[in-house]
């Protein structure tokens, strides 16, 4: 088991750039397809301390279901939110690489380097 894991959604073009980018590099992970293996209430909480973030930061609000719940005008609870996005992980950004004690949403290469220097 690696270190290093990957919480991945194979339909989105940044996930997949960053599964590649991982995947040239040589690095052993374990991929996560958080969609179908969504993370728990202590998980997400876990990850969000490891990125220095708050759930609203990682929300997806343009997604259909954060407009059908308001997210953009939801109190920012962090139980609250952490609650919906483990029951809608469609809202987490992605992708997210964990390794070690860091964790980063990889977006673009330079935060895809940044999990790699961090392992």
């Amino acid at each position: 088991m690696s270190d290093m894991e990957l919480w991945h959604n194979p339909r989105c073009s940044k996930s997949r750039a960053a599964k590649a980018a991982l995947d040239e590099a040589g690095v052993e992970y374990t991929e996560r397809r958080y969609l179908d293996e969504p993370p728990t209430a202590d998980e997400l909480d876990a990850v969000l301390t490891r990125i220095g973030a708050e759930p609203w930061d990682v929300a997806r609000l343009n997604e259909p279901v954060a407009k059908e719940l308001g997210l953009k005008d939801l109190e920012r609870d962090r139980a609250r939110w952490i609650e919906i996005m483990v029951a809608n992980p469609v809202l987490l950004q992605r992708p997210i690489v964990l390794t070690g004690e860091a964790a980063v949403v990889a977006r673009d290469d330079e935060s895809v380097r940044k999990a790699l220097d961090s392992q």
